[in-house]
């Protein structure tokens, strides 16, 4: 599974410090750490850039590039910051994200054809977040044809179901779980991303590592292409790369239903198959879960 870095966001204290000041060593010097932590792509998140968008955009991109040959996902809802980070980026960008909203798509499609970049297709659309996994194959067809009237192939279209906090969407957790199941019938041609730190915003920090992996294994055995995480998460990393089978093979028992004795297993184990259980709705999300 391919791993887009999330950690240079305009959020940092640190690097929105950096941004704001210029100051290109804290940018760098992270830009660096992702690429070291093996990351496939970096993800640079400006938000809304209202101030100045387009010449910090320009900067932060120049700045990162000197120091890694990784491709970029440039994210921010400023339509010039966006251009202009476009225009100076070596080689092929990722635009994140394109939803199904006319605006956004009239604004960006034509970008993203004229820089050639590929870009994340958000499943949002003018009624809002989707309610299922239909309604997620629905805005994602919408986009796939939106596409092609600007002559964009599938290939450079990364579908997001839009991941949200299991602590207050858990029902909408099943939902990008079966939209991930039907995806590769829906568009085989096209790639497939999402933020998989959302599943565990606003839960108690301790647990944050646990949901985020084990969510990640979730859809990675349905064929999830790729990931926007934390650089810095060595088990998560491992499990994107292949190198934890049996703690993936553990969860797929829970997956399947299978009836699972809790006593044959350590309290590490126990706490995913707990975790895989809330997820994928078996159990109700509390904050002492882990603890039941």
């Amino acid at each position: 599974m391919l791993l887009i870095g999330e950690n240079l966001n305009v959020m940092s204290k640190r690097i929105g410090e950096a941004i704001r000041q210029k100051d290109p060593e804290p940018i760098r010097k992270l830009a660096i750490a992702e690429t070291e932590a093996g990351m496939d792509m970096l993800d640079i998140n400006l938000g809304p850039a209202r101030k100045d968008g387009p010449e910090i955009m320009e900067w932060v991109v120049k700045t990162v590039q000197e120091v890694t040959e990784l491709s970029l996902s440039l994210d921010t809802t400023n339509i010039e910051a966006m251009e202009a980070g476009l225009k100076v980026h070596r080689g092929k960008a990722l635009i994140n994200s394109i939803s199904a909203r006319p605006e956004r798509i009239a604004a960006l499609m034509p970008l993203a054809k004229r820089y050639n970049a590929g870009f994340i297709g958000l499943t949002l659309g003018v009624e809002g977040i989707p309610r299922d996994a239909n309604e997620r194959g629905l805005l994602a067809a919408q986009i796939i044809a939106e596409a092609a009237n600007y002559g964009i192939p599938e290939e450079d279209i990364w579908l997001d179901p839009i991941v949200l906090p299991v602590n207050s969407q858990q029902i909408q957790i099943q939902g990008c779980t079966e939209f991930a199941m039907m995806l590769t019938e829906l568009a085989p041609n096209s790639k497939s991303t999402c933020g998989i730190s959302n599943v565990s915003n606003g839960v108690p920090g301790h647990l944050r590592g646990i949901i985020n992996r084990t969510y990640l294994i979730i859809l990675k055995r349905y064929g999830m292409y790729s990931a926007i995480a934390d650089a810095f998460d060595e088990e998560l990393k491992e499990i994107a790369k292949d190198k934890k089978p049996e703690l993936e093979a553990l969860i797929y028992r829970v997956m399947d239903g299978e009836d699972i004795n809790m006593a044959d297993f350590s309290v590490d184990e126990i706490n995913y198959i707990k975790t895989a259980r809330v997820l994928l709705g078996q159990t109700l999300y509390s904050d002492s879960w882990l603890e039941i």
